[in-house]
């Protein structure tokens, strides 16, 4: 395998999490009477241009299909984080009624709804239907395509350029990033702006948060990378943000190569950073990462094992596609969770993939009372919390798992 941006030989393995089915393919009660697929899981790292990147082994029309279950709006608190965003959007580049914002991946228009009620005008491009169907029905225009070089070109040509391009967590799920950047230089306007959102590479690897790796995320993303690959298709990075969302993000700014935006400081520090203190140029903190890994799983795997033994009841909240990467790495089953709560209705009632531990409505929390729940989804663990107080009162600990065994 070549890497996806430099084209240089694949020589060394970053991670192997065995074989899994796609993170996102939940199955329904007929659903478990039949095969389901495995791919491989394997992540590579290239030396060159260092972008961390999965094997090629699936399709994205195979993981983002018309029963794609993930919707933004199902978090509280990624609600706030979008609102916020877009008021800062605002008033940071001057948007008004003659301005035009596009949102790449717009999910179920969770975001573009506060420009709309802002009366800014927008488009949402998103090519799962079961998210384009909410967002339509707030308002929200959305083209339902994949989006391309091609489709860029294809908006241009049809004076459809943005003054804000939006693309939160959807660089890191792109087959084709090279092809998909040149895409995002087709649609910005001279004097626009990008702005992209996606878990930082560097605190994967400081927090081992491996579970964060799955079919559906191609690239696991520094900034150094990123801005190789922006440089590439003739674009440049001018400010970056460090965000504490999804276990720690960035908010990267970019513009065309030759736009008068100045390059903020924060760049060269961040890139700095990466480099000196964390490594993420030496091959060496990449080979080093799977027993990290393998750890965790084990000292997850033992604890359950014990609550079992001792008769101790643990059930999982969050039927998130973090938590299918955990469960199937460890070969996690009914047997020691027995079921996981989501709050997402789309989710509810089905099952998770390759564990089949069924995915139940929040409320069945209040009527097991366990003694254990496991938080999937730990980067909104204060939110779980929060909303679950009442049962932390009666004796039910939280824990999670990553980036080591804790109870809350």
């Amino acid at each position: 395998m070549n890497c996806r941006h430099c084209k240089k030989s694949l020589q060394h393995t970053f991670l192997d999490l065995g074989f899994a089915p796609p993170s996102n393919a939940y199955i329904n009660k007929e659903g478990l009477n039949k095969p389901e697929i495995y791919y491989p899981l394997r992540v590579r790292v290239c030396d060159h241009c260092w972008l961390v990147q999965t094997e090629d082994y699936t399709d994205a029309d195979i993981l983002f299909t018309s029963k794609y279950a993930y919707f933004s709006s199902t978090s509280s608190s990624w609600m706030k984080h979008a609102l916020n965003y877009t008021e800062k959007m605002i008033e940071e580049f001057d948007l008004n009624s003659d301005s035009y914002v596009i949102e790449v991946a717009s999910n179920d228009g969770y975001l573009l709804k506060n420009f709309f009620a802002a009366g800014i005008p927008c488009l949402g491009i998103e090519p799962t239907k079961s998210t384009a169907d909410v967002s339509e029905k707030i308002g929200i225009p959305v083209l339902r395509k994949f989006f391309s070089k091609a489709l860029g070109k294809e908006l241009a040509a049809k004076g459809k350029q943005a003054d804000l391009i939006i693309c939160n967590n959807v660089f890191a799920h792109v087959p084709d990033i090279n092809d998909f950047t040149l895409g995002l230089k087709q649609i910005l306007k001279p004097g626009g702006i990008i702005t992209l959102e996606f878990p930082h590479l560097m605190q994967l690897i400081k927090h081992v948060q491996f579970d964060t790796i799955y079919h559906e995320h191609y690239s696991y993303l520094s900034l150094y990378t990123v801005s190789k690959i922006f440089e590439a298709a003739g674009l440049r990075i001018c400010n970056v943000e460090e965000l504490s969302t999804h276990g720690g993000s960035l908010r990267v700014y970019g513009c065309h190569f030759n736009e008068n935006f100045e390059t903020q400081k924060s760049v060269s520090k961040l890139i700095q950073k990466e480099k000196i203190e964390h490594g993420l140029q030496q091959l060496d903190t990449y080979l080093t990462f799977q027993p990290r890994a393998e750890k965790i799983k084990d000292d997850l795997l033992s604890f359950l094992i014990e609550q079992k033994r001792i008769g101790k009841k643990v059930v999982a909240y969050g039927a998130a596609a973090k938590g299918n990467t955990l469960l199937n790495y460890a070969g996690i089953k009914p047997d020691l969770i027995p079921f996981v709560c989501d709050a997402a209705s789309a989710k509810q009632g089905k099952f998770m993939p390759g564990s089949h531990i069924p995915i139940l409505l929040p409320e069945f929390l209040q009527k097991a009372l366990p003694d254990y729940v496991l938080i999937l989804p730990w980067n909104i663990a204060d939110e779980v919390i929060q909303q679950n107080a009442d049962l932390k009162k009666k004796g039910v600990k939280f824990l999670i798992s990553v980036p080591h065994l804790q109870i809350l």
